[in-house]
């Protein structure tokens, strides 16, 4: 073998080589970064799923939480009430609003708004009467009662009021699709059961 016959020999060696390892790395690459983004985009459809259930809980809960601040700045803007009282309705207005904000995001993302009827009936055991929302003669009873008086029934209807928010979170924990709203209707479950609790102590001293 002449040297020209070698220097070319070497020549297809080298490039071959220099090809192999080009298509490995090519390989390699097509081959996690489309995995990592599957997993990914996989992660966000789970997160967005929803189900009618879901639609249903954000539609109802939006007022009831409302209701729950309306009758905490009630009770927060009377004379002689009770500290823990007011350190209770303070409490309850910190968790609701922000959740309120978090349902209404949920419906706009779902394509759906607060008075959509989507999804109202997708939540069996809803709109029974067990939602322990306050009827306007409750609400203006609660806004004529004064001191000791006012807390005691800010108590008793809060107690009524928390109850119906369990039942309904619990609902979304049986029927919903979506893991933020079943996040959120599970630490209602706790929060909420926990805030009975306090209140019915409370009331145990009046």
């Amino acid at each position: 073998m002449n040297g020209r016959t070698m220097l070319t020999s070497r020549t297809y060696l080298l490039t071959g080589a220099a090809l192999a390892a080009v298509l490995t790395l090519s390989a390699c690459t097509n081959g996690t970064a489309p995995n990592a983004s599957s997993e990914s985009s996989s992660t966000k459809a789970a997160s967005a799923a929803f189900a009618p259930a879901d639609v249903t809980f954000a539609q109802m809960m939006i007022p009831h939480h409302e209701q729950a601040v309306e009758m905490s700045d009630d009770i927060l803007a009377k004379d002689g009430i009770d500290q823990r009282i007011l350190d209770l309705a303070t409490q309850i207005k910190a968790a609701q609003q922000p959740e309120i904000k978090q349902l209404k995001a949920w419906l706009t993302d779902w394509g759906t708004d607060e008075t959509s009827t989507q999804g109202m009936d997708g939540m069996s055991g809803m709109g029974d009467g067990s939602d322990g929302m306050m009827s306007a003669d409750d609400m203006m009873a609660l806004a004529n009662a004064s001191g000791a008086d006012a807390g005691r029934l800010y108590l008793n209807q809060m107690i009524v009021h928390h109850e119906g928010a369990v039942v309904m979170a619990q609902l979304e924990l049986d029927e919903g699709q979506n893991v933020d709203a079943k996040a959120m209707a599970s630490n209602i479950v706790t929060s909420q059961t926990d805030e009975i609790g306090v209140m019915k102590d409370i009331l145990a001293t009046l």
